[in-house]
């Protein structure tokens, strides 16, 4: 039986970097170094949803964990192949993308 390989975080968009944590890649942990990142922010929290770009469901807003690489958020895409989400601090300042948001997608 083949080893399974580490998961790694994809390259850098705009301070933005996923990987997979499960095989299935359904689990996926979310990096921030974006701008909200060097703002002296207190707290920066995933916003989120699943399904369609411009029709998301199941929305949900958790704090991410401060860690010595950026922010960090591990969340599961349960019962879709798209995570859509966006991120914001503690003062209600986002980062949205320039408002095309972020989106992971696991490949049918």
């Amino acid at each position: 039986m083949d080893a399974i390989k580490p998961h790694i975080y994809s390259y850098s968009i705009n301070g933005v970097q996923v990987k997979p944590v499960s095989e299935d890649g359904k689990t996926v942990s979310i990096l921030y170094n974006g701008t909200l990142r060097n703002t002296g922010t207190e707290q920066i929290y995933l916003h989120f949803g699943l399904g369609d770009k411009n029709n998301w469901d199941r929305i949900s807003e958790q704090p991410m964990e401060n860690q010595a690489q950026g922010w960090e958020k591990t969340v599961q895409l349960t019962g879709s192949n798209q995570l859509n989400f966006c991120f914001k601090n503690n003062t209600d300042n986002w980062d949205n993308n320039n408002g095309i948001n972020w989106a992971y997608r696991i490949s049918d």
